[in-house]
């Protein structure tokens, strides 16, 4: 078994797991610190760092994923090393009563088990409803998204979610379609991709505005755009935050977020001298984004997109 296999479980295989660990408990003794998983899942990138001796909160929206978890980790609950909450990874911070932090982790997927779970309206196998939310907390389902955005802003979610040049033409096919019979399930929302990129379209376009759809119901660009900030402020000096993205959108926010916060200068370029007095907020401990190895791609074919970032407090 591969290091960081032994951390898969039947509900969900963690990506880069192995690498996490590494980076996280990399510069200091972790037995007794916190670290923070914001995105629990199946609960293995928490048994990862709480075998490498931190004490770990973590949470996540969806009831099913904190039972799973939960029951897999009691020894260590027992032991008063783990505790799980159901909360938005984006209001994270705001359940730690000020506890100093000294890893966090976001894992922005989802779980294998909420892909596999047709009832849970991720996946376009056929007949799956169109839900999709990560938890009770998101107000709409993927239904109510497609049945009542208008065609402009369904244009700008395919567009900037599903990276899909021909956006505006699928958001008038959703609305011509959604006319004659509301959207129910997977086949209306292939229907509609078909009917507007053509018989040719196939899985990849599927999944990618599958993607789309979902960041739309959970806001997960908005909830990133609140944790990070929230998560950096909560760490000690020298703790670090590590994120997984598996969407360009997703990367790209991390990636200039954690580029903001390391420079020190923000002076116009062709400023003779330094006047702004900005201080970096710490450093890139990734300079360009870690991908999963061939052989955990192998295993876990949904880690070929991952993208892992990590930046470190100024200590």
């Amino acid at each position: 078994m591969s290091d960081g296999a032994r951390w898969d479980s039947a509900y969900h295989a963690p990506v880069l797991a192995a690498e996490i660990v590494r980076l996280l408990a990399a510069e200091a003794d972790p037995h007794g610190r916190l670290a923070v998983d914001g995105t629990l899942g199946g609960g293995g990138h928490s048994e990862a760092l709480l075998e490498a001796g931190f004490d770990v909160v973590a949470f996540d929206r969806d009831p099913e994923a904190i039972a799973a978890a939960t029951t897999r980790l009691r020894a260590w609950a027992d032991a008063g090393r783990f505790t799980a909450l159901r909360a938005n990874y984006a209001d994270a911070a705001d359940h730690l009563a000020g506890r100093p932090v000294h890893a966090a982790l976001l894992d922005l997927g989802i779980s294998s088990h909420q892909i596999d779970d047709l009832g849970r309206g991720f996946s376009f196998r056929e007949g799956a409803p169109l839900d999709m939310r990560m938890g009770t907390d998101a107000p709409d389902d993927a239904a109510t998204l497609l049945n009542t955005w208008d065609e402009r802003d369904l244009a700008r979610l395919f567009r900037e979610f599903g990276d899909e040049p021909r956006a505006p033409r699928l958001a008038r096919e959703v609305t011509r379609r959604r006319a004659t019979r509301p959207f129910a399930t997977s086949d209306d929302l292939v229907g509609a991709i078909r009917g507007a990129l053509g018989p040719r379209s196939g899985p990849g376009d599927f999944a990618r505005l599958f993607q789309a759809v979902r960041m739309g119901v959970n806001d997960e660009l908005a909830g990133i755009g609140r944790a990070l900030p929230a998560l950096r402020d909560a760490l000690v000096p020298g703790g670090r935050l590590a994120v997984i993205a598996y969407h360009s959108g997703e990367d790209r926010l991390v990636k200039h977020a954690f580029r903001e916060w390391s420079t020190a200068c923000v002076c116009p370029p062709r400023h003779p001298v330094c006047t702004c007095g900005h201080e970096a907020l710490g450093r890139l401990v990734t300079r360009r984004a870690l991908e999963a190895s061939a052989d955990e791609v192998a295993r876990n074919p949904r880690a070929r997109s991952a993208k892992l970032r990590v930046w470190e407090r100024a200590a």
